[in-house]
């Protein structure tokens, strides 16, 4: 595929990225980052959603170096140090919920594709055991969250999240030869299909349903502005998750249901191609940035141009490129030894006031995963 923009610049991200990461990771370590206060990112217990992302991150670069050389080997055995920590989280941990497949794809897949090790197979394989007992059959769709107080009953929600998540599952069936994985994905991913995208290709965040019946209930607004608005990682979800669920099984209703979103996205998207928080906002509420829905939004683009048409594959591919380069060039912190974060301006919970316009280990993350892509890496964790 001939590319429609200049890369010259991916290259200089990359050694830029590298560098940042040796650095930092001198002080984070086998740790698990969430979000950057004041220039340093906060960590958090290995239960927590983004536990993955860094020892992802790791990853990444370790198999972008290609030199074996001792910096790279570092970043590996803080990898699998964070892996092994996991281990408490996967044995005894009793809040494990849908965002295993976040955590167990970024170490143990990642691990088992790159290294072959046979202990993170079993690991992610365990990993999906746990994720494949949240399915719900009348439903169709896999939990999201354990109850977070006493008397709480969200038995019935499932969130666009989730569509990342299926990537396990899809793994695991491909790896054990056991179609059942596959089947709860898909069944999962047909919900997304025909209840979470609009007419639009908006996405809700949030959806309720009767645990028992699995009746549709409402829309629930979630991270979002509003139970109507559009949440913009939600949307990034929803364009990479469909994208892989359309790899995993060739359904045409994936690919249809992944363009349909992503022009909703890319017509959304402000001058410098990095999107804000919500693409609803009514004009008193403040249109922070959300580096963190740029970068895996562009993640899902590269993918996607893989798997249309070629007459269509450079629309996606370019603004993909787009994102990245001004993610980049507008949004790096490559010259502040004081910021940990290698992504500025990423939006968590606004509703919450939670991590607003602050870096993200997501956000890191993507942004590191689509520069691997364009450089041409073949082993992305989700595929």
């Amino acid at each position: 595929m001939k590319d429609v923009r200049d890369l010259s610049w991916v290259e200089e991200a990359w050694r830029q990225t590298s560098s940042k990461t040796l650095r930092v990771s001198e002080r984070i370590g086998a740790n698990f980052p969430h979000a950057s206060q004041g220039g340093r990112y906060v960590l958090e217990d290995p239960g927590w959603w983004t536990a993955g992302f860094w020892p992802g991150l790791l990853w990444l670069v370790y198999n972008g170096s290609g030199d074996g050389g001792r910096g790279s080997e570092r970043l590996r055995e803080l990898a699998e140090q964070c892996e092994d920590k996991l281990d408490a989280v996967l044995h005894n941990y009793t809040r494990l919920d849908h965002d295993i497949g976040f955590m167990w794809t970024l170490t143990s897949v990642a691990s088992y594709k790159l290294l072959g090790n046979l202990e993170s197979r079993r690991r992610a394989l365990q990993a999906a055991n746990y994720l494949a007992g949240r399915f719900n059959v009348k439903g169709r769709f896999i939990r999201a969250w354990n109850p977070w107080s006493e008397g709480e009953d969200n038995a019935g929600i499932a969130i666009i999240d989730c569509a990342m998540n299926m990537a396990l599952l899809f793994w695991a069936s491909e790896e054990s030869g056991d179609p059942r994985y596959r089947h709860m994905a898909e069944a999962h991913m047909d919900t997304v299909v025909e209840r979470f995208v609009r007419s639009d290709g908006s996405v809700y965040h949030i959806l309720r349903f009767d645990p028992e019946t699995g009746e549709f209930i409402e829309g629930i607004g979630g991270q979002g502005y509003a139970p109507e608005s559009a949440w913009s990682r939600g949307t990034a979800w929803a364009v990479y998750g469909l994208t892989l669920a359309y790899h995993h099984t060739g359904k045409r209703a994936y690919l249809d249901a992944a363009k349909r979103v992503a022009h909703f996205f890319l017509a959304n998207l402000p001058e410098d191609h990095v999107p804000h928080w919500d693409f609803r906002l009514p004009p008193e509420v403040t249109a922070y940035r959300d580096s963190s829905a740029g970068a895996c939004a562009a993640c899902g683009l590269l993918l996607l141009a893989e798997k249309v048409d070629a007459h269509e594959s450079a629309l996606y591919r370019d603004a993909a490129v787009r994102m990245l380069e001004s993610l980049y060039r507008n949004y790096g912190a490559w010259d502040d030894p004081n910021e940990e974060g290698l992504i500025l301006h990423g939006t968590s919970h606004y509703p919450e006031g939670k991590n607003v316009d602050v870096p993200l280990i997501y956000g890191d993350y993507f942004f590191v995963e689509g520069l691997s892509r364009l450089r041409g890496n073949r082993t992305i964790f989700w595929e």
